[in-house]
């Protein structure tokens, strides 16, 4: 069955997928007609399973109703605050069961709230309250002691609590969170509270998540109710269509059925963790299991405890639990799934994923902070017959590919430009930023800085960032090509290309690689590898080995300014 056959049936009248049209902000646009309205009606929904677990981290262990009375005493409190609608609530803080709680009770009242980089230094976080105009920061202890000297020159700031810090509250700015709402292990036992009846629109302003900021300073998309609630019926159609591509009717809905497990690897301050994974677990019934720091040992003792269904996020952790010797001493029959996205994945990780776990699916797909996470998903047979491939696009979006600079005109299949996308979670626009919204967001398309092509039938296969693309004399080289070769090699974990200043020629290709445990390559070894294989000028002309895995982002994005440095001799010579 076609993916336009399968999406029509998806999507019937009638069907848990279907769709409707509404105009957001002048544009007539695709919608989940059966998705939640607002990100408070998710927190209802969760409370359906009231004794099922929703968070578990270290000794804590939050049911759905616990979660539901910690977020409605929360919130009651920031109303007392002063904290009404579109007021700005930063939330800041490692992956803890305070995170959501933070987050939903501010978005409960209509607020914004501004999850801000638990990696950033208090310089950094000190840019994003002020930027935002946060009201109140929710914080841990770390960042506590980052924002600690700041505080004074956020003018908006009117009050901070503090997570897991009793000594937070001899600041006089400073609120313990416990005070509030107690530890994770008594949210059972707060008071039974309604949920605030602020009224909320699916396209009220809901989110401010900061770009990654890898280039000059991040910049606040601006998502609705309804770019993050989108998430919650597109995973679900995504898991389905597979099924009628194959002649197959998709599973019904079985409120009985086990209860999903995701192991969260990647932070919920992200549009992945957040929007992709958190809102479907808490709409849904899963059980979330977080982690203080991914650890692929410590991730295989939680996969083997808590019977671990699903989990991924980079390929990096793919590749670390399929690699590592300790692996055969755990029971991971658990796995259903493994999805990743942020990073590019060499075609030979699926069919590793399938001979480690032959029953279960890998999946890839593409998303930025500016569509809300995910927007094209490929999973299943769909992943296995087209590994270089991200997917297409949902039933409720739109991809064209796009000529890089104006005047802008459509690009047939096949071709390679820029990768516009359009649909119900492409956020608004950046806070306060109106230049730079104009520059990115046109008539309800967004203009990813993607290079990408997209086949006769839709599914689109990413080729570069545009600004990371490498020109050597003259000849374009697409970073991702060379990467996926190197990612071939079977010594070799990790990899990124980047480009080496040149006299003549402008730049040249060089590599930087990680390699598996116990592995061995040669830095000629790995170059007559790729001239095997591509053009000669696409061939890097130095490879360099990084002994760890290669710097990321938060959002799973290997830093590649962070690599510059390797070749610093090569460019001056």
């Amino acid at each position: 069955m076609t993916i336009e056959a399968a999406h029509a049936r998806l999507t019937a009248p009638g069907a848990r997928f279907e769709i409707e049209e509404v105009v957001i902000r002048g544009i007539p646009t695709k919608v989940w007609k059966n998705a939640p309205a607002t990100l408070r009606d998710m927190v209802a929904n969760g409370r359906n399973f009231p004794t099922r677990e929703f968070l578990v981290y270290e000794d804590d262990r939050v049911t759905f109703e616990a979660f539901h009375r910690a977020v409605a005493a929360l919130a009651a409190q920031l109303a007392a605050d002063g904290v009404g609608k579109g007021d700005r609530v930063a939330v800041i803080m490692r992956n803890l069961p305070e995170w959501p709680v933070a987050f939903f009770a501010a978005i409960s009242l209509g607020a914004i709230v501004t999850p801000l980089n638990a990696w950033w230094t208090g310089p950094e976080l000190h840019y994003g309250l002020v930027d935002s105009g946060s009201k109140v920061a929710i914080v841990d202890s770390e960042r506590l002691e980052r924002i600690i000297g700041h505080l004074a020159d956020c003018p908006d700031l009117t009050a901070v609590y503090a997570a897991r810090n009793p000594e937070a509250c001899e600041h006089p700015r400073v609120r313990c969170l416990e005070d509030v709402i107690g530890a994770p292990r008594t949210w059972a036992d707060l008071p039974d509270r309604p949920l605030p009846t602020t009224p909320i629109a699916p396209d009220d302003d809901a989110t401010i998540f900061y770009t990654s900021g890898t280039t000059g300073k991040p910049k606040g998309a601006l998502g609705t109710h309804r770019t993050m609630a989108t998430n919650v019926m597109t995973s679900g159609a995504a898991l389905a269509r597979p099924f009628l591509r194959r002649g197959e009717a998709p599973p019904a809905p079985d409120p009985n059925a086990p209860q999903k497990v995701t192991l969260l690897v990647v932070p919920m301050f992200h549009v992945t963790g957040c929007s992709a994974t958190l809102g479907p677990a808490l709409n849904n019934g899963g059980k979330l299991v977080l982690m203080r720091k991914w650890d692929a040992l410590e991730g295989m003792k939680l996969i083997e405890r808590e019977r671990v269904t699903t989990t991924g996020g980079v390929p990096t952790i793919a590749w670390q639990l399929i690699e590592h010797p300790e692996r055969p001493n755990f029971d991971l029959s658990s796995i259903e799934g493994i999805s990743y996205g942020g990073a590019p994945s060499a075609p030979e990780l699926v069919r590793r994923i399938k001979e480690v776990w032959p029953t279960a699916s890998a999946g890839n797909g593409w998303g930025m902070t500016e569509t809300s996470a995910t927007f094209t998903s490929n999973g299943s047979d769909d992943y296995v017959n087209r590994p270089d491939s991200c997917g297409p696009a949902p039933a409720v979006g739109e991809m064209k590919i796009m000529t890089v600079d104006a005047p802008f005109r459509d690009l047939p299949p096949g071709e390679v430009g820029e990768l516009w996308c359009k649909g119900p979670m492409v956020v608004k626009g950046y806070w306060n930023k109106p230049e730079a919204t104009a520059q990115t967001f046109v008539d309800g398309w967004v203009r990813t800085g993607d290079l990408a092509r997209i086949d006769e039938e839709g599914f689109c296969f990413i080729i570069d960032r545009a600004k990371d693309m490498l020109i050597r004399g003259g000849e374009n080289i697409y970073c991702i090509e060379v990467e996926n070769v190197l990612y071939d090699h079977p010594a070799v974990m990790d990899a990124a290309l980047i480009g080496i200043p040149h006299k003549i020629l402008g730049e040249e290709p060089a590599a930087v690689v990680t390699l598996k445990p116990g592995a061995q390559a040669t830095e000629q070894e790995l170059r007559a590898f790729v001239a095997d294989r591509l053009a000669a000028f696409k061939v890097p002309v130095r490879v360099a080995f990084w002994h760890e895995t290669l710097p990321r982002n938060a959002n799973g994005k290997i830093m590649k300014s962070a690599l510059k440095d390797v070749f610093a001799g090569d460019a001056a010579a």
